[in-house]
């Protein structure tokens, strides 16, 4: 991590979100009582996805929920807003009012709550430090300080008791159209490749 974070501090901007340099995110993840989601992803499923509640350094007037779809290596996001009262009663599992909600992504969770049994599961926490490029609209990660959370009903409290999950440091590297060499060499590193790594499928291992 030392290593990277020099290179990358050499070649890419500090994202304007994180002007410290680093944010916290707090995640809360949604799967079905057959854990469809965690093993879609441990088998390696290639089209899958998955619906979570996020917000960032404790702020819980910039909440959202979203729902990553991945096909293969190309991956996609969608990103409804949510309330403080609103993201409370959804982990609380009031989400009647959800089949008349105004954005179709909340409608959506609605129907398949209904259609599909998915919940609320597992709260993820981790520290980020984002990185961006220009070309490529390329944004490199360094997650760590992994937390996982079983009480789901109080994701948005400063209370909520979460536990080290996993002591990895995950770098992600994404980009639309191309990843420029300048940062394919700036992550390359002797002695590691790239692979899955899952933060609910870790943090899913405390239950």
């Amino acid at each position: 991590m030392f290593a990277l974070r020099g290179r990358l501090t050499a070649v890419a901007s500090p994202d304007p979100h994180a002007p410290e340099g680093r944010y916290f995110v707090r995640s809360l993840y949604f799967d079905n009582v057959y854990d469809k989601a965690l093993w879609d992803k441990i088998n390696g499923v290639s089209k899958r996805e998955k619906f979570r509640i996020r917000f960032y350094n404790g702020d819980t007037s910039h909440i959202r929920l979203e729902k990553k779809c991945k096909w293969d290596d190309l991956g996609s996001k969608q990103t409804a807003p949510l309330t403080p009262g609103q993201a409370a009663a959804i982990a609380q599992g009031d989400n009647a009012w959800l089949e008349n909600a105004e954005h179709p992504l909340l409608r959506e969770l609605y129907r398949k709550m209904l259609t599909e049994g998915i919940y609320p599961r597992s709260v993820v926490d981790y520290t980020r430090e984002p990185f961006v490029y220009a070309p490529g609209n390329v944004r490199v990660t360094l997650d760590y300080d992994i937390r996982s959370g079983l009480c789901c009903e109080d994701f948005l409290s400063e209370r909520c008791v979460t536990v080290p999950a996993s002591s990895s440091i995950i770098l992600e590297v994404k980009w639309d159209e191309y990843l420029p060499d300048i940062i394919k060499r700036a992550v390359a590193l002797d002695g590691r490749q790239a692979g899955a790594f899952s933060k609910y499928a870790v943090c899913r291992a405390f239950g």
